[in-house]
């Protein structure tokens, strides 16, 4: 940041510092991008998984508006998910127990 604040503020910017600095951040830009990817992608792949989707949909991410399509694929699909069966209770058993009928 240092190195920045200098360049902007100098009146003759160091044009070796200033080629230094932007390959810098050059090399740093495809590391933030896949990471960037990954946080978005990661979700959306449990997500379409669960749904009941191919899981390999949460790749539309990478596509420019893809994740806006996929947003409307998981709001408007069928989901393909059976619901969990709710639990049967059984009827309390009375305490203590009744005596036997003869």
């Amino acid at each position: 940041m240092n190195a920045l604040a200098l360049l902007i503020f100098q009146s003759q910017p160091d044009m070796a510092a200033a080629q230094r600095l932007a390959y810098t951040i050059l090399a740093m830009m495809p590391i933030f991008i896949l990471v960037g990817l990954a946080i978005v992608i990661l979700p959306f792949w449990f997500i379409c998984k669960k749904a009941g989707f191919s899981p390999w949909l949460s790749l539309l991410n990478i596509v420019p508006f893809g994740s806006i399509i996929l947003w409307y694929v998981l709001a408007f699909a069928e989901w393909k998910v059976v619901p969990a069966p709710t639990p049967g209770w059984a009827p309390p058993v009375p305490y203590p127990p009744p005596p036997p009928q003869v």
